[in-house]
């Protein structure tokens, strides 16, 4: 038996409250029923105290895809949607999404909708998640609409790959060329120094220059590395605030060597995919839109989606707020307006989704072409300043001996 703390209401209106023993929520509920109260929400007494590290609590875009086409390919057989949830809770392998899995089902049980249930959970299940399992229920599409999710999700964690497949290269030579050069800079050039020191005179510029770095670096490397984890830290909760993260999307869409434009076609791609997605699945077009705006990973996306609702809320269309986006190509705006006048957006929507995933990919290979033989010169230019630097006094004792 568990205990259980519930919340609701009388035929007249009365609100009431309490707690019961019961082997499930459900087992509440029928309690709750017999005696004429409707019942507004149940939720268990006593929680687990172990120790739960909550930012490591995740669930990844390829589970949760799975499980969306498992509960589909079920629904579609027939199943129930109460024995889908047993089953597969009994079958996840993520402890997380098990969970969460077993926290649905209980509030189905209760009489929640799947869709009103999963919107507890928004860690696992985002707004789009919701918004399409729930134009499914409502249109009787759910294992159609269930697909579709899965769909989104393995597309969108296809174009998550590529770009960090492309950034794992320069990170790695960007971190090789730091650890060489504090090499250099922490065991090589006081070894030279010493012997500097015992010919006596003026060091070099560029010599004096390393030998200062190294003194740095060996007297003040805690402050060194103190100070960066500061920084680190100083950037990423600047950019949790509203405006550190406006700011640092907008900036995003401006870094050169085609970073910025990949980043702005990732978003299209996103926001492209998403809008047909959602718009397919029967969502409301505002109710879409404003999903979308939210789901488009970058502010630029967000505030062009203010406007469009605020056009479509006046009879407008939706490409005439688009072609005032900076962040929408004139490709994109054109083929939504054809979209729009055809009666065909979600078609054309996935179709400029495909055309910029397709231009991620090729300015990803664009950009690693560019980066190799960059990281390249830049290796070779720090230990080229180090060696250099530390054989130019050896030179002028050189020409003083002749």
């Amino acid at each position: 038996m568990s205990t259980f703390v519930f919340k609701a209401v009388d035929l007249g209106g009365g609100k009431t409250g309490g707690e019961l023993e019961a082997e499930s929520k459900q087992a509440v509920s029928d309690q709750l029923k017999a005696r004429g109260l409707i019942v507004l929400d149940i939720s268990d007494k006593y929680r687990s105290r172990e120790i739960e590290l909550q930012f490591l609590k995740r669930v990844s875009a390829g589970e949760l895809a799975i499980f969306s086409r498992q509960l589909s390919t079920m629904v579609s057989s027939g199943m129930s949607i109460l024995r889908s949830l047993y089953v597969l809770e009994a079958q996840t392998e993520s402890k997380f999404l098990k969970e969460t899995i077993v926290a649905v089902r209980k509030d189905v049980e209760a009489g929640l909708s799947l869709s009103s249930a999963m919107a507890r959970h928004p860690k696992v299940f985002n707004p789009l998640f919701v918004a399409m399992v729930q134009a499914g229920e409502a249109g009787g599409v759910l294992e159609d609409a269930l697909m579709r999710v899965a769909d989104q999700l393995q597309k969108d964690a296809a174009l998550r790959r590529q770009i960090r497949a492309a950034m794992v290269y320069p990170t790695l030579v960007i971190v090789f060329a730091v650890g060489v050069m504090m090499a250099l800079v922490a065991f090589l050039v006081p070894v030279f120094a010493n012997v500097f020191a015992q010919f006596g005179g003026e060091l070099p510029a560029l010599t004096q220059v390393s030998v200062d770095l190294s003194h740095a670096v060996i007297g003040y490397w805690w402050l060194m590395f103190g100070g960066t984890a500061l920084l680190i830290a100083a950037f990423l909760k600047w950019k949790k605030t509203s405006w550190g993260r406006g700011q640092w999307d907008h900036l995003r869409l401006r870094v050169p060597m085609k970073i910025g434009a990949i980043v702005q076609q990732v978003a299209v791609a996103r926001w492209a995919r998403t809008l047909a997605s959602l718009t397919s699945a029967g969502v409301p077009l505002l109710q879409a839109l404003e999903i979308t705006g939210k789901t488009g990973g970058n502010v630029a996306v967000e505030e062009a989606m203010d406007g469009v609702i605020a056009s479509v809320k006046r009879g407008g269309t939706i490409a005439a707020p688009l072609a005032q986006a900076p962040v929408f190509p004139a490709m994109v705006t054109h083929m939504v307006g054809v979209g729009e006048e055809t009666g065909a957006l979600d078609a054309m929507l996935d179709r400029v989704a495909e055309f910029y995933e397709e231009q991620v990919e090729a300015s990803v290979k664009a950009l690693t072409s560019i980066l190799e033989p960059v990281m390249i010169v830049v290796i070779g230019s720090i230990v080229g300043f180090i060696v250099i630097s530390m054989y130019l006094p050896l030179f002028e004792v050189y020409n003083h001996i002749e």
